[in-house]
């Protein structure tokens, strides 16, 4: 009994480490796609391209992301953004957009 407990929490666990892995593949392309926004300006294009790919499709289901033309939209406007995928996660940039809406909400 807790052998089969103990295998399914292992590969929950295997499965998790899986998504991450493909979740840090779908950062590293959205950082692939900015650097080409900077240096040739097509860089929405070649997420989209990649995301409607067979590939790109491929890792955004196992990353745990439908892969759909709603997503593939949002994509293009977080690289549109030029936000690099680090700075986007970090704690100081969550404060200071969270610092900018709250400044905007008092505004209005």
């Amino acid at each position: 009994m807790l052998d089969s407990i103990d295998s399914t929490a292992f590969n929950f666990e295997q499965g998790q480490r899986a998504r991450k892995l493909f979740a840090a593949v779908v950062l590293a392309a959205l950082d692939d796609a900015i650097a080409d926004d900077k240096k040739y300006g097509n860089g929405p294009d070649q997420i989209a391209r990649w995301a409607r790919s067979r590939d790109g499709r491929e890792v955004l289901s196992c990353s745990g992301i439908d892969p759909n033309e709603r997503v593939v939209k949002g994509l293009m406007d977080f690289v549109a953004k030029g936000v690099r995928t680090s700075v986007a996660l970090s704690r100081e940039e969550s404060e200071r957009r969270h610092a900018l809406e709250s400044d905007q909400a008092e505004a209005a």
